[in-house]
Parts: structure tokens; C-alpha cells; sequence
């Protein structure tokens, strides 16, 4: 059986609890949410679209350190705290997603942890050495 990888990068925030930032298996790579957290001041990003922007940058820096990118991202799972900037959201994600366009899923939800406006995970491929 194929060991688990246990992905950290100090170029996205620690964890904020008992999990990793990523785990690679078997050429799949899981990646945990990410919310709007600066990894330097480990503050959360003060607007919903400087919080989308560091959400997709955060999980961005975890994929390159596992060796990877956008193109390897198989799903993604957005949570909103406002369904309303639904629109907003799809404008920014779209900055990091041109041509290829992952399967996704998104829901509201009441609350964030640090009063997060956006959480994303991924679910993406190991590309082929």
C-alpha cells in the first residue's frame, strides 16, 4: 500500500486545528480548506474579494509545494458566507481558472472560522514525474 504524504508549505497558513494543509496518496492530492488567512500576520484579509484572492493564492502555494497547480485541480468545494456575491466570487475564481475548468461545488454557509467570508478546498491529481 502506497504511503501517505503529509503536504506543509510555511507560503499558506498552518492549520488552525488537528489537520494537515494537504495529504498526497496514490497520486491524488487532498487539499484542506482555505479561508482568507495572510500567511505572514496569519490575519484574516479585511474585504470578501482580498479574501477570495488569498483563499485561491493560499491553496495555490500548497498545490506548487506538493508539485502541482491550477491544471491539476480535479474539484473544488466553495463555501460563501453571502450567496449574494456569488457573482463577485465567480469573477475571482476565474482569474486563476481560464481554460480549464474544474468540477465544483458551492453552498452557503453561516459562519466561517475567524469570520472568514470564503473557504475553498481542493481535490486534485499528482502530475506524472
Amino acid at each position: 500500500m502506497d504511503e501517505i504524504t503529509v503536504i506543509h508549505t510555511d507560503k499558506a497558513p498552518a492549520a488552525l486545528g488537528p489537520y494537515s494543509q494537504a495529504l498526497a496518496w496514490n497520486g491524488l492530492l487532498v487539499l484542506s480548506g482555505q479561508t482568507g488567512l495572510d500567511p505572514v500576520t496569519g490575519e484574516l484579509v479585511s474585504d470578501f474579494a482580498g479574501q477570495a484572492r488569498q483563499v485561491l493564492d493560499n491553496l495555490g502555494a500548497v498545490l506548487s509545494q506538493a508539485g502541482a497547480g491550477f491544471a491539476d485541480v480535479l474539484a473544488a468545494d466553495v463555501f460563501l458566507t453571502d450567496m449574494g456575491r456569488f457573482a463577485e466570487f465567480n469573477a475571482i475564481y476565474a482569474e486563476y481558472f481560464r481554460e480549464h475548468k474544474p468540477a465544483r461545488t458551492t453552498v452557503a454557509v453561516s459562519a466561517l472560522p475567524k469570520n472568514g467570508q470564503v473557504e475553498i478546498k481542493f481535490l486534485a491529481r499528482l502530475p506524472r514525474s
